[in-house]
C-alpha cells in the first residue's frame, strides 16, 4: 500500500514538474510584455514586480500594419478551415459509402502524399500555381492549403465514419432522402468531436505556416502574419517586450480556437444524440 503511494506520488510530481517547465517560460513571456523599452531580457525580480498593462500590444498592433497582417492571415485561414473540412468530410463519405475500382489504391496514394515533406512539395506547388497565374493571390494559397488538409481530413474521418452505424441511414431512407441528406443530418453531426478535433489542428497549421505563403504571396499588402512577424523580428530584435507581444498576439487565436472547440476535442461517443428516448 505504501508502495502503491509512493508511486503515486512520484508520478503527480513528475505532472508538475513537466507541465511547469513547459508554463513557467510561458507566464515569464507575458510578464516581459508588460515592461516597456525591455533591449535585455528581464531579471526575474524585475520581471515579478511589473504592473500589467497594454502598451506594448497597443505599440505592436500598430506598428509595421501589425493589424492588417493579422486580418490577412484570419482571412486565410478561416477560409482554408472551412472549406478544408468540408470537402475532406466529403471525401471522407466517399470512401465510406461508395464503392468504385481503384477505391483502396486510390486511399493509399492519399496516405502516401502525407509522407511527403513540405518543403519538398513547395517547388512543384509553386509551378502550378505560376502556371494557372495565381501567383500572389489568396485564391492560390487557398489551393494549396485545401488541397493538403483535405489529405489529413480524409485519412482522420474516415476511419470515424466507418464506426457509424448503417442502421441511422433507415430514417432517411425512408423519407425519401438520398445520399447529401445521409451525409448532412447524419454523419456530420455525429462527427462533431472528430470535426472539432480537425478544425484546431487545420487552423493552427495553417496559422503557423510560413514557407509555402513566403513562397506564394509577393506584395507586402497582402502578407499572413507568420511572415510579418519575422519581419518584425529582424527590424526589432533588442526590443524583447514588442518581440513577446507580437509573438503573444500571433497564438491568441489558436488558443481561443482551442477554448471554442475543447468540448468537442474531449467529447466521446458517436451515438451521443443520436437516438432519443
Amino acid at each position: 500500500m505504501k508502495t502503491s503511494l509512493h508511486w503515486q506520488i512520484i508520478i503527480y510530481a513528475t505532472i508538475i514538474l513537466g507541465a511547469a517547465v513547459f508554463i513557467l517560460p510561458f507566464i515569464y513571456m507575458i510578464l516581459t510584455t508588460f515592461i516597456s523599452s525591455s533591449y535585455s531580457l528581464p531579471r526575474p525580480a524585475e520581471v515579478l514586480s511589473v504592473v500589467p498593462n497594454l502598451d506594448n500590444y497597443i505599440a505592436v498592433w500598430t506598428k509595421e500594419k501589425f493589424s492588417r497582417y493579422f486580418m490577412n492571415s484570419l482571412l486565410v485561414a478561416g477560409v482554408a478551415l472551412v472549406f478544408g473540412l468540408f470537402l475532406g468530410a466529403l471525401t471522407a463519405y466517399s470512401f465510406v459509402r461508395f464503392e468504385f475500382p481503384g477505391k483502396e489504391f486510390l486511399f493509399r496514394t492519399f496516405l502516401f502524399t502525407m509522407m511527403i515533406p513540405l518543403v519538398l512539395a513547395i517547388v512543384p506547388q509553386f509551378t502550378v500555381i505560376n502556371s494557372l497565374g495565381l501567383v500572389n493571390t489568396y485564391l492560390g494559397l487557398w489551393l494549396i492549403y485545401v488541397g493538403g488538409g483535405v489529405v489529413g481530413s480524409t485519412f482522420f474521418l474516415r476511419g470515424f465514419f466507418q464506426s457509424i452505424p448503417k442502421s441511422l441511414e433507415e430514417s432517411v431512407l425512408i423519407d425519401g432522402g438520398g445520399n447529401w441528406r445521409i451525409f448532412w443530418n447524419i454523419y456530420l453531426p455525429l462527427s462533431r468531436p472528430a470535426l472539432g478535433t480537425l478544425a484546431i489542428f487545420s487552423f493552427a497549421g495553417t496559422w503557423d505556416e510560413y514557407f509555402v505563403a513566403l513562397a506564394i504571396i509577393k506584395d507586402e499588402a497582402l502578407r499572413t502574419l507568420p511572415i510579418a512577424l519575422m519581419m518584425f523580428q529582424g527590424k526589432y530584435a533588442s526590443n524583447w517586450g514588442w518581440i513577446f507581444a507580437a509573438s503573444i498576439i500571433v497564438i491568441l487565436p489558436v488558443m481561443i480556437i482551442y477554448i471554442i472547440f475543447q468540448k468537442k476535442f474531449v467529447q466521446g461517443g458517436i451515438n451521443e444524440g443520436s437516438v432519443k428516448g
